[in-house]
């Protein structure tokens, strides 16, 4: 019995050893130096991620963000990118942008974008980079400048060893990606020019999990309501000459929107401010307001602003179409109008997106990371990839985790930082192999 015991055991142990092994021979000895190039490296990688954590670039922030720019145009320059800094004009009100890349003809030419800027402006609290463990907290820490810092020693470690050699790399940093500056026909021409040049785009927004990759985002777009009401005595609202005042002909309108245009999938809009009364005042820069008026005046003006979100251009469009015919059905002396402002287009589940999933998903099981898989993109905001979606493949989510995002919270999660370095890293040599 002790015999056939050991018998066992041992074959259950060459069984694994031999799995184990198979496994290690999917990676080339060339993508073997990669990885301990990227462990040697890890170090490093953290404590120029706390560098740039601590420096405040908060969109409004421009010298903030530039000063972020030119410590990352460094970085680049020393693994022999060409680097161009590329101001804003100044009616645009933001920072500009860094890109960085290599010339070449060999395999996938790809695009790798990130942003500098973050939500935390300069009178946050919230403003130093922490570590606790395997978490660490920052402004930015995992959105995005983990993602940043990923793709530097991603593209380090394939520099180290020589295997970047007539590729084309764009790296492409944004300054404004948290508040993209307008008109977006200059805020976003460089990026869209790199996308033209390019096959393949990466995105490196924050990771929405370890196993997750994002195929399709929403587009986003904002619209804004103004409604018109006969002033007048409250005691004589509801009559012919009176009507029903501007604020119970907002309320059918946003009534109508919530009951007949909600419905189709990943399809959302949301109201998120309103003001309403005999006057009122909104800044629309700062979203801020003011409203007067009294319980005995029938309201004369409301204003409603929010925004819009759509997996495609037909299902934006078809919302919008609705809701101008629910704003032309005005109750009795009411009159109403809407207009809507294009931000982000939609990143839609191409057939290439998916195929670019499953080159990552064998990257991962490569590296004995498990199975990636497609993100909901009814969960996911927008962002950069969504405005070159129409021009090259794209794959986004995969820069750094963590959690809190946008909040005096926002974590860093250590633990799978190194990993997402070397899957980054793989990814982008087997493109460029292709």
């Amino acid at each position: 019995m002790n015999i056939l015991y050991k018998v066992n055991t041992l074959s259950i142990f060459l069984i694994f050893c031999i799995s184990v092994s198979m496994k290690a021979q999917k990676l080339s000895q060339a993508e073997k130096k990669i990885i301990s190039s990227i462990e040697a490296n890890h170090s490093s990688a953290i404590q120029f991620l706390e560098k740039v954590v601590n420096i405040n670039s908060g969109t409004m922030n421009h010298s903030g963000v530039k000063e972020v720019g030119t410590i990352f145009k460094k970085q680049f320059e020393d693994i022999n990118f060409q680097t161009r800094w590329i101001d804003m004009p100044a009616e645009v009100n933001r920072a500009g942008h860094l890109f960085a890349e290599t010339t070449g003809n060999k395999g996938k030419k790809i695009l790798l974008i990130g942003h500098l800027d973050t939500v935390f402006e300069k009178d946050s609290p919230f403003q130093k980079f922490e570590v606790n463990g395997t978490t660490a907290y920052g402004p930015g820490a995992n959105d995005m400048k983990g993602g940043n810092v990923i793709v530097l020693y991603a593209l380090k470690a394939l520099q180290e060893n020589d295997l970047l050699g007539d590729s084309q790399i764009i790296v492409a940093f944004t300054g404004d990606e948290e508040s993209t500056g307008k008109p977006l026909e200059i805020s976003r021409k460089d990026l869209i020019d790199a996308a033209k040049k390019s096959d393949i785009a990466l995105g490196f927004e924050t990771s929405t999990g370890f196993n997750y990759a994002t195929v399709a985002r929403r587009g986003s777009s904002g619209w804004q309501l103004e409604v018109k009401g006969k002033r007048a005595h409250s005691s004589a609202i509801f009559n012919e000459q009176v009507g029903a005042g501007a604020i119970f002909e907002a309320s059918r309108i946003l009534n109508e929107f919530y009951t007949e245009v909600r419905g189709e999938e990943y399809l959302t809009f949301n109201p998120g401010i309103i003001l309403g009364g005999t006057d009122v005042e909104l800044n629309q820069n700062t979203s801020k307001g003011k409203a007067f008026g009294k319980s005995n005046v029938v309201a004369q003006t409301v204003i409603v602003k929010g925004g819009l979100r759509f997996i495609s251009e037909e299902q934006k469009e078809r919302a919008r179409t609705k809701m101008k015919s629910i704003v032309n059905n005005n109750l009795p002396q009411t009159s109403a109008a809407i207009t809507f402002t294009d931000s982000y287009p939609a990143m839609q589940p191409t057939e290439g997106n998916h195929e670019l999933l499953k080159l990552l998903n064998e990257v991962s099981k490569d590296l004995n990371q498990g199975v990636v898989t497609a993100y909901d993109p009814g969960k996911r905001g927008a962002a950069d990839t969504s405005f070159i979606a129409q021009y090259v493949d794209c794959l986004d989510g995969l820069g750094a985790m963590g959690s809190g995002a946008h909040t005096p919270k926002e974590t860093l999660d250590l633990s799978t930082f190194m990993a997402l370095t070397k899957r980054t890293a793989l990814l982008i040599y087997r493109l460029i192999n292709q």
